[in-house]
């Protein structure tokens, strides 16, 4: 029987009797803070931080894996309206509109939702595109590659090296699909009743070329022809960006799904940030490059820089998804957007965390004259209210937006 080992997100350690090995897995993959209970032989404190999702853990002659689940101290929904809109701020994600079902758990709710998404995206039937074809073929079609026929056929007539452009369903958009899908039936806890719908869309993208091991997604562009797969492709590239088997020394296996809450909450802040400036004559740059010393040596990168028309900095920004302190925020996020400011040449830099203590304050550097604003955004506000926290937010970093 499976042992499953339930965790909350930033939660205190708990115990839990582990193989030696599988404790270790997870200490060195950092899934969780793992370390021996020096109290009690065979018994490890484990504490989950910022990933939530759940991993299976599989020891080699030890029988059924180890299953840790990780649930997110964020409303299911909610996490899933930030995801959604940090992929695609203009699509349904906007008010909030994913279905998750029933689910109150992170890896049920995601399948549901992806096959949901899938289900939508096939009902007109699987989208069709070109693809560029090279083969040897006995009838000529296309073009001839006459370079490859003359350094493979040494002269003969058949067959014939061409390449063409074939009109078929085994396109980069049908491959992600069935990538997501076969990923997701490969993880812990999805319940049958979604497993058995994935099965069938599985059925439905039959004739796509699966994706193997460490092979690089293939990349597709939006377009008009793919809106309605669109929604689908978004999901499906977080499903496969977040989930990576790992085999470590001696065939110990790591097979999972894990949300980092840390890049969905800073991805969700600059995007919201940017689109906040639409309408009016600012920018917004996402992980701005940029360096702090006059050699160019030290290299820095803002999450969020607000430009002006003529290309000047008018304002800096970094998301912070951590657990605050009872007595404030982290001092090392100070110093560092302080070397943002100075470098940048800006007055005032500004830290988003999630939730806190208090909605804002405000930090004057002696000497310096340069003012540091922590703010805290409430998650648990609905969707529009979150949205437009934070276009008040882009107000008080200097947008000229209409309020």
């Amino acid at each position: 029987m499976t042992q499953v080992v339930e965790l909350v997100e930033h939660a205190p350690a708990t115990g839990h009797v582990l193989p030696d090995a599988v404790g270790r897995a997870l200490a060195a993959a950092r899934i969780v803070d793992a370390s021996p209970d020096p109290h009690t032989p065979g018994r490890w404190l484990l504490r989950a931080g910022s990933k939530v999702g759940a991993v299976s853990v599989g020891v080699p002659g030890s029988g059924a894996p180890v299953t840790v689940r990780v649930t997110p101290k964020v409303p299911i929904a909610r996490l899933f309206f930030l995801l959604g809109y940090s992929l695609d701020p203009k699509g349904a994600w906007r008010d909030g509109q994913v279905e998750v079902g029933e689910h109150r758990e992170l890896l049920p709710a995601l399948a549901h939702a992806v096959e949901r998404q899938i289900d939508r995206a096939l009902r007109q039937g699987l989208l069709q595109g070109y693809r560029a074809t090279e083969e040897s073929a006995l009838v000529v079609r296309g073009r001839i590659r006459e370079a490859d026929q003359i350094r493979r056929r040494f002269g003969a007539a058949l067959p014939v090296e061409v390449a063409y452009d074939e009109f078929t369903t085994d396109i980069p958009e049908n491959r992600l699909l069935r990538a997501a899908v076969e990923r997701l039936l490969r993880l812990p806890g999805v319940p049958s009743e979604v497993r058995r719908r994935l099965l069938h869309q599985r059925a439905r993208l039959a004739d796509t070329t699966p994706l193997h091991p460490g092979q690089p997604l293939p990349a597709w562009q939006p377009s008009r022809l793919n809106t309605r797969y669109q929604p689908a492709l978004h999901l499906a590239r977080a499903v496969l960006d977040g989930s990576s088997p790992e085999h470590t020394p001696g065939g110990l296996r790591i097979d999972g799904f894990l949300f980092d809450m840390n890049k969905l909450f800073e991805d969700f802040v600059t995007v919201a940030l940017r689109e906040a400036l639409r309408g009016s004559e600012l920018t917004g740059a996402l992980q701005d490059p940029h360096h702090l010393d006059e050699e160019d040596a030290i290299r820095m990168k803002p999450d969020y820089v607000m430009y002006g028309p003529d290309g000047t900095p008018l304002a800096v920004a970094d998301a912070k998804y951590k657990a605050e302190k009872r007595d404030g925020y982290p001092d090392a996020d100070l110093y560092q957007m302080l070397a943002y400011c100075t470098a940048l040449g800006l007055p005032e830099g500004h830290l988003i965390y999630a939730k806190g203590n208090a909605p804002h304050a405000a930090h004057r550097v002696r000497h310096a004259g340069i003012v540091l604003h922590q703010h805290a955004l409430d998650l648990d506000r609905e969707p529009a209210v979150l949205l437009a926290d934070i276009a008040a937010l882009s107000r008080h970093m200097g947008a000229d937006l209409p309020v």
